[in-house]
């Protein structure tokens, strides 16, 4: 797997809290997140790397959003651009 670094809307809450609402993917797709179910502080084991990793719903399907310090990701799971 790799990463594949995307564009994310997020909400910000009054509390400081960090909410995904819609990514972008490398081909110009939209894709909005129906709902996140956790976050934590996680590595990403099949891509490298470490941040918070939010778990989402997107489209009726668990993936994993990784925020790596500044920058948004998402594991590549083969070569066919899906998430």
């Amino acid at each position: 797997m790799t990463k594949v670094y995307v564009d994310v809307t997020v909400k910000m809450t009054k509390d400081g809290l960090m909410r995904p609402v819609e990514l972008l993917w490398e081909d110009g797709q939209k894709y909005t997140i129906d709902q996140v179910k956790k976050v934590e502080r996680c590595a990403s084991r099949k891509a490298g790397g470490v941040g918070i990793r939010y778990t989402c719903i997107v489209e009726g399907q668990e993936s994993h959003l990784f925020f790596e310090v500044d920058k948004w990701f998402v594991e590549r799971k083969s070569e066919v651009a899906n998430i």
